[in-house]
């Protein structure tokens, strides 16, 4: 309780307050757990796995698309041994 007090005075908001804050920030976290999970029952890696392959097939790179300079010399995902 006296770490709520302090925690709801440095934000400037009532005890009751922050908890009700803490309480929806905790439900929407579960609710979007929830629906993660059943969004991906429905998944289909080999349909994803197609779709990811012909990305940007046929387009010139853009201006702006480039890697930051620290970045470039790590693999990228599906490259080298055991790729499928």
């Amino acid at each position: 309780m006296q770490e709520a007090s302090r925690v709801a005075k440095a934000e400037g908001v009532a005890v009751n307050q922050l908890i009700n804050v803490a309480v929806a920030e905790k439900v929407s976290a579960l609710r979007t757990e929830e629906y993660f999970a059943e969004r991906s029952k429905r998944g289909d890696v080999s349909k994803a796995l197609k779709t990811l392959k012909r990305a940007g097939r046929g387009l010139e790179p853009v201006a702006g698309d480039e890697l930051p300079s620290a970045s470039r010399g790590h693999r990228r995902v599906g490259s080298g041994k055991g790729a499928a």
